[in-house]
């Protein structure tokens, strides 16, 4: 069966780059590679297929003669693509390693595993007024720090680490699997390269120690419930001279007795007594600047809602303000004296005859009742 053109295999034009035909192959023996595709018969063959054509098409020398000659040209050249010696399957190892080495454990050459600091997050409980006016913080954050002992070596002062004998200090270890090679990171020493055989007794030969700091944190006004402000740099230390990891402050608001907060604006509920529902008035309200006074019409009823604009918290980013929404809940009076309660009985006997006047929608919400039962 005649072998389809390597340029063809590969999905390019004859004056393809060396790095465009290596991303090229990156991307198909990625998505053709045997252990991806456990299930298909034509992997092994198709990753075959595009390793064979990479080979060839990744060397210069072996690149002309195929330019020239076509297949004949590479059939003497050894390698996946001839009979002969040269290169062979070693070359195909390298050049697998090459481009797979981030995915599997680490390039060619290897060398000890750098790996940034893990993040931290911290819960700051906040109140209600330091959301909406801004306020700083002192927080008090664990953390690991370089033992001070072995300068974070690990090892016991007048000691060094040794290089580890199964990696030879690279930290990782090639594992060869049929006609290719695999880097892993080495089980020995875990990727750092080396050996403490003597370790520091304040780490226990770890290199760092569990610590804590203080830190300022800028609250800014505005902020809302489960926002996070992050500070570079201030998260756990990088591994092997990696850089350190961030930190994110995520704020919780405390519950408050009068607002309860929705978005930017604010809401509250205010009482307000039964004359002052039917005759009107003026009250007062608090915000979270003062107190404000609020006229109530007459015949307000229970879940009036009134607006009172910018008085609710400023956004975060906008600065625009909320408003503030403020509930009336119409109270029934207690501990009524013998008088008072009289005059009530009088007040209702003067309404009891005249319901759509008085009480419409009581009368209203009667009238419902008897079409829903068909009276």
């Amino acid at each position: 069966m005649s072998k389809r053109d390597y340029y063809e295999v590969l999905g390019l034009n004859r004056d393809a780059t060396a790095e465009e035909i290596k991303k090229a192959y990156r991307k198909l023996a990625m998505k053709h590679h045997p252990d991806r595709n456990p299930d298909s018969k034509d992997a092994s063959a198709k990753f075959q297929e595009l390793s064979e054509a990479y080979e060839t098409l990744s060397d210069e020398q072996k690149r002309a003669a195929y330019d020239r000659f076509g297949h004949a040209g590479v059939e003497g050249m050894g390698g996946m693509g001839g009979a002969g010696g040269g290169r062979g399957f070693d070359g195909f190892g390298d050049a697998f390693s090459d481009i797979f080495g981030d995915i599997f454990g680490g390039g060619r050459g290897g060398r000890s595993n750098v790996y940034r600091g893990a993040d931290l997050r911290y819960n700051l409980e906040i109140s209600l007024e330091d959301a909406a006016r801004g306020t700083d913080k002192t927080i008090r954050i664990p953390t690991v720090e370089n033992c001070e002992t072995c300068h974070g070596s690990g090892a016991k002062p007048g000691t060094q680490p040794t290089t580890c004998a199964t990696c030879g200090g690279a930290g990782q270890v090639r594992m060869q699997q049929g006609f290719f090679s695999i880097q892993q990171t080495c089980p020995k020493c875990h990727g750092t390269g080396r050996m403490v055989t003597d370790p520091c007794r304040s780490c226990g030969g770890a290199g760092r120690v569990k610590s804590h700091k203080t830190l300022e944190v800028k609250i800014p006004a505005g902020i809302d419930e489960g926002m996070r402000l992050r500070h570079a740099g201030h998260g756990e230390p990088g591994v092997n001279g990696g850089p350190p990891g961030d930190l994110y402050v995520e704020i919780h608001i405390r519950s408050h007795p009068v607002f309860q907060r929705e978005g930017d604006d604010l809401h509250c509920e205010m009482p307000i007594s039964f004359a002052t529902a039917a005759l009107g008035g003026e009250i007062e309200i608090p915000t979270l600047d003062g107190m404000a006074r609020l006229k109530i019409p007459a015949e307000t009823q229970t879940g009036k809602v009134f607006r009172l604009r910018g008085k609710g918290i400023r956004n975060v980013r906008s600065q625009a303000p909320g408003d503030l929404l403020c509930h009336v809940v119409v109270e029934t009076p207690v501990k009524l004296t013998d008088r008072q309660k009289e005059l009530l009985r009088e007040f209702s006997d003067t309404t009891h005859g005249s319901p759509d006047l008085h009480n419409p929608k009581a009368k209203s919400w009667m009238d419902k009742v008897r079409d829903f039962f068909g009276t």
